[in-house]
């Protein structure tokens, strides 16, 4: 089975440098996440992982290919999904789908048949006969995805891949992933989405002003919104946590608090039941991911404050 390893990646356009020091592995039978802020340098390592742009220093290998070295090797193994669709735009879907295929020198009767398969797959079948310049943005990254799939890749790199999808395909998208990992395949996902990122991803790989950032040092810390019935939201939990209530958050009517743990969660809770709260929601206000990707370290060492819980509280901090 096929990894991905990347060892101290560089890339520079003129003086801008995209890429500084991107060093991490994916591995086999896993899904990845590549998570950043817009101009982080996330599209251009996944361009030189796809052998689309050589790195200017460090290494990468597809498995134990080189892609600078044997870019026809390693474009055999990996699946590429840009983060549009690209050319060929006069084109149907399935004829799309077919050139790809022949350009994986799959014989005519082999790529029609996977065109057809893949049609199935990603739900276009409806859409065949349609030229791809007519495709809504969802249905173009569908399109997108079946010609990353067309030769069965060992890897695959997926640049946004659930921009513009419906709900009920976002849902697809993210079973189809479950199981190509399943299969021992290597999954690299660039997403901003990370509430749903969240919920497909195995590991996670963090990069900001285009170097990879390690999150184990961030504040663990994490804001939970709370939702009361018929009662000041922000008044009840201020007073039941012992807190002045301008130092409780407030959003849409909820309270929003945070506390150090999930123990100290937990106990947060306790209390409000146990002063008489009537309490109808309890959940972290972020995903965990999200909670991850606010609070990196950032170049200067500062850590940014979720803009969701202004003035929100350690819990305890005036109990």
């Amino acid at each position: 089975m096929c990894g991905i390893s990347a060892e101290g990646v560089r890339r520079s356009f003129g003086s801008v440098h995209a890429v500084s020091d991107a060093t991490f592995r994916a591995e086999p039978g896993r899904v990845t996440g590549l998570v950043g802020p817009n101009g982080a340098g996330k599209t251009t390592l996944l361009l030189m992982l796809a052998s689309l742009l050589a790195p200017d220093a460090g290494s990468i290998r597809i498995g134990d290919v080189d892609p600078v070295a044997d870019p026809a090797a390693a474009r055999r193994m990996l699946g590429w999904m840009p983060d549009a669709l690209g050319a060929w735009p006069s084109l149907t879907a399935r004829e799309s789908i077919v050139t790809t295929a022949r350009l994986h020198d799959m014989s005519p009767a082999d790529a029609a048949a996977r065109a057809d398969e893949l049609l199935h797959v990603v739900g276009l079948a409806e859409l065949a006969a349609s030229p791809a310049r007519v495709l809504s943005r969802g249905q173009k990254q569908k399109l997108g995805l079946a010609r990353a799939l067309v030769h069965e890749p060992q890897v695959l790199l997926l640049d946004e891949p659930a921009s513009g999808l419906d709900p009920e395909a976002r849902v697809h998208l993210r079973v189809m992933l479950r199981d190509l990992a399943a299969q021992g395949k290597t999954v690299l996902i660039s997403s901003h989405v990370l509430s749903e990122l969240e919920e497909v991803v195995d590991d996670v790989v963090f990069m900001v002003a285009g170097a990879m950032v390690d999150a184990a040092g961030a504040p663990s810390a994490r804001a939970y919104r709370v939702r009361v019935a018929g009662a000041d939201a922000r008044a009840g939990v201020a007073e039941a946590l012992g807190l002045p209530a301008e130092s409780v958050g407030a959003d849409r009517g909820d309270a929003l608090v945070s506390f150090t743990d999930d123990t100290a969660a937990v106990e947060g809770l306790r209390r409000m039941i146990t002063a008489g709260l009537p309490v109808l929601e309890f959940a972290p206000a972020q995903s965990a991911l999200e909670e991850s990707f606010l609070a990196l370290r950032q170049p200067d060492g500062q850590h940014p404050t979720p803009p969701q819980t202004p003035d929100a509280p350690q819990e305890g901090a005036g109990a």
